[in-house]
């Protein structure tokens, strides 16, 4: 099996997020963290994900402090997980791969799940770029400034 590439050096902070979270299944158990998932066999069943893959993502994501162990609310032998402060953070991420999804990945009349704010019970505004004053930015009015050689 051919070894995989890390981009650990990179000089690139998109490159070094992928290589924490950018598979398949990592941001889908971070999802389901947020939704009150925590247990092993609770994100099997939400997933349908082989047990040997879900252990190593589960792994890696604690390895990376994106989620912790804790002993389990109910006293059982059993532990769960919880986000850590950086994979709460991950949430903004999550918000604008979900928004993405609903403008490209469905049709207009197709149903989807709906991200709610709590206090008001009304949709999610619209993620933006900014720039320092505020004024919203599209792909064409930013630029990557690359590590000099």
């Amino acid at each position: 099996m051919p070894q995989r590439v890390t981009h650990e050096g990179a000089e690139c902070p998109v490159a070094r997020a992928v290589d924490v979270v950018g598979d398949r299944w990592s941001l889908l158990i971070v999802r389901d963290a947020f939704d009150g998932i925590s247990r092993f066999g609770e994100f099997q069943r939400n997933l349908g994900l082989a047990k040997n893959i879900l252990s190593s993502r589960l792994r890696e994501l604690v390895a990376h402090g994106i989620l912790e162990v804790l002993p389990a609310a109910d006293g059982s032998a059993y532990h769960e997980y919880s986000l850590t402060k950086k994979g709460r953070d991950l949430f903004v991420i999550l918000v604008s791969l979900r928004q993405w999804g609903e403008d490209y990945l469905f049709e207009a009349a197709e149903p989807h799940s709906v991200l709610l704010d709590t206090k008001h019970d009304k949709p999610v505004g619209k993620l933006t770029v900014t720039d320092d004053a505020g004024h919203v930015l599209d792909s064409s009015e930013a630029y990557v400034r690359k590590v000099a050689s």
